[in-house]
């Protein structure tokens, strides 16, 4: 059974305050990009890797992961996230497709494993943490409404992992009713398939923010 990395980079770093696509932004001597890459090229799982990206960063990507082995291609994004991910699934080849968010750059070889083996159990799997805060629902004048259940409430991260036959056919549905969703697991629950959730990390943090930059370091470096 071969399975793929796709590893969305198409970020402007707008939040960042960046020039750049944050994923080329440097993160303890490495671009993000980079150590992102690095994570799934090191897991024995993974047989191939697609990076996606944005046609200005294509021979810049390229160029960052000239040494990665299992690197397959690095081919255009979209207009959207998901339509990005149909790209990268499009040139996928692997009978299990591993998602992944290129700013996630902290993910740890057992919650890409552990997120795999659900997949292969239950069809599809997304990593995800319980929420910490006590969460409420506003209205429409930005006042407090209701208190929701934190006991049942997830933050989902990626990897969102799938049987390719599913995610494929759940992106061309979204593709012919012009659907439009923030992740894989949105497309999943629309169309009823059911994604298991897996034990993730709150060190698998997204670097969207000058801040998460100084978190991920010293993250890395406690690591180290």
């Amino acid at each position: 059974m071969k399975i793929t990395a796709i590893i969305v980079a198409g970020g402007k770093g707008t939040r960042m305050g960046a020039q750049i696509n944050k994923v080329f932004l440097e993160l303890c001597g490495k671009a993000v990009l980079e150590h992102t890459v690095e994570a799934f090229e090191e897991n024995q799982n993974i047989d191939e890797i697609i990076v996606v990206t944005g046609s200005n960063d294509i021979e810049k990507a390229t160029k960052i992961l000239q040494n990665c082995n299992k690197l397959s291609a690095v081919v255009e994004g979209g207009e959207e996230r998901q339509n990005s991910v149909y790209n990268g699934i499009k040139a996928a080849s692997g009978d299990i497709l591993v998602i992944h968010d290129a700013a996630r750059a902290l993910i740890s070889q057992k919650e890409i494993n552990d997120v795999i083996e659900d997949c292969k159990k239950y069809g599809a799997a997304a990593l995800g943490v319980p929420c910490k805060d006590t969460l409420k629902s506003a209205n429409e004048n930005g006042f407090i409404s209701g208190t929701i259940d934190r006991s049942v409430t997830y933050q989902i991260q990626t990897p969102q992992v799938f049987k390719t036959d599913l995610i494929r056919k759940l992106h061309q549905c979204a593709e012919n009713d012009a659907l439009s969703v923030t992740d894989d697991c949105a497309i999943a629950e629309h169309y009823g398939a059911a994604v298991k959730i897996t034990a993730g990390s709150y060190d698998n943090i997204k670097l969207t923010t000058p801040e998460d930059m100084a978190v991920g370091e010293m993250i890395l470096r406690r690591r180290k």
